[in-house]
């Protein structure tokens, strides 16, 4: 009884180089297709040597298992019916040798290895003497299937950001879990590199019935595929090493468990900056700090400001504070920063020995929107929001 081919044969098939995407689907039987598609791949054989696919040690392990399934053909009436009018080569003969109704049957794992072995040595699979190395192989084909990214530029500023925020520890990456799903924006560690899931296309069946998309995957090096969701997915699987890189998860700010990075008190505040600087003077109601401290007494942590690069070197004025228990300080920081990001304050000052300061803390952002952001923090509606700089408006996301 003929075994039915399962998803691991096709994967074993597809990873030999046999096509197993059938494209003449028409009205014929999943049967029908499996033996034009063979046919097709003998006549491609042809075609690009200009001869029969041959038997014999000496001979290319597909040119054998080729030969074999021309044999197997010639030999079938039923397969030459089916090929009837497609053989435009004359590779089946016009009259069958020895035609019988035998039924092509989907062969064995034990059939198929002994088809690759060849017919006459035992042992001659096992020293694969024609045969690539599949690390070789596989190496290859990622060679092939790769591109330069024309536009990588676009996508740079992405892995540098995540590369950050992996150091900083606002992203994380976590074992990929088989066969998960694969959705545009998702990053991946795969083979060492990190890989940007950039678009997904229309979703469509294959033609076992299974549904798959072609994606645009981004290399971290430079590079691009066009790979199927199922190729990803299967690579990511054997690599034992492929991480997924999450989305920035700053994790509780506020929970009733104390840890090392939490205060028992703090406070979020906001302060303008009383510097002579000739764009904050002209900006001044718009430019503040967003910060956290620990310090009973906000006064206390801004008691130096005007030696204080991070304050810009001149006094400030507090203009809002907000008291906090239990709030993770490096994690608060990083989320209000980040969701600011946009208006971050784009100035170069220099200190009185020369030095370049570029404020990392200061955000050109109305009052009354950071303290609308910082009511989003507490009812934890945030995360459904992104701050617009154009229009100076925290708008929700609509994805």
């Amino acid at each position: 009884m003929a075994r039915k081919t399962t998803e691991e044969d096709e994967d074993l098939l597809s990873d030999l180089g046999v096509d197993t995407e059938f494209q003449d689907q028409g009205s014929h039987s999943a049967r029908d297709q499996r033996i034009i598609a063979g046919f097709e791949e003998i006549e491609r054989f042809v075609k690009d040597n200009g001869r029969l696919p041959l038997h014999g040690e000496g001979k290319d392990i597909f040119e054998r298992l080729y030969a074999t399934r021309l044999d197997q053909l010639r030999s079938s009436q039923e397969c030459r019916d089916v090929l009837k009018g497609r053989d435009a080569q004359g590779l089946l003969g016009d009259e069958a040798p020895e035609v019988s109704s035998r039924v092509m049957e989907e062969p064995s794992d034990e059939e198929l290895l002994a088809d690759l072995a060849g017919e006459d040595s035992e042992d001659d699979i096992t020293r694969l003497t024609h045969v690539r190395p599949w690390q070789e192989i596989k190496a290859a084909e990622e060679v092939a299937t790769r591109n330069s990214c024309s536009d990588f530029e676009e996508y740079r500023p992405i892995f540098q950001k995540v590369q950050e925020e992996l150091d900083s520890g606002v992203r994380k990456t976590i074992p990929y879990a088989d066969n998960a799903d694969v959705n545009p924006g998702d990053l991946f560690i795969l083979h060492g590199q990190k890989i940007y899931v950039a678009e997904c296309g229309d979703p469509f069946v294959s033609d076992y019935g299974r549904p798959d998309r072609r994606l645009r995957v981004i290399y971290d090096n430079g590079t691009e595929s066009d790979l199927l969701v199922r190729s990803l997915q299967r690579g990511l699987n054997k690599d034992k090493a492929s991480r997924r890189i999450t989305e920035p998860d700053m994790g509780p700010l506020f929970s009733g468990e104390s840890s090392d990075e939490d205060l028992p008190s703090g406070f979020v505040y906001i302060v303008r900056s009383k510097s002579d600087h000739p764009y904050i003077t002209e900006n001044r109601s718009v430019i503040h700090k967003i910060g956290v401290t620990g310090a009973s007494d906000v006064k206390k942590r801004l008691a130096n400001a005007k030696k204080d690069p991070t304050f810009l070197l001149a006094e400030v004025e507090v203009v809002g504070t907000v008291k906090l228990s239990n709030i993770n300080r490096v994690k608060l920081e990083a989320l209000l920063h980040r969701f600011f990001a946009e208006a971050r304050l784009d100035l170069v000052l220099k200190d009185r020995f020369g030095e370049e300061i570029v404020p990392r803390e200061w955000f050109v952002v109305p009052l009354p929107i950071i303290e609308e952001a910082l009511e989003k923090l507490i009812d934890g509606s945030i995360a459904k929001c992104r701050y617009d700089a154009k229009t100076a408006r925290i708008v929700v996301e609509t994805k």
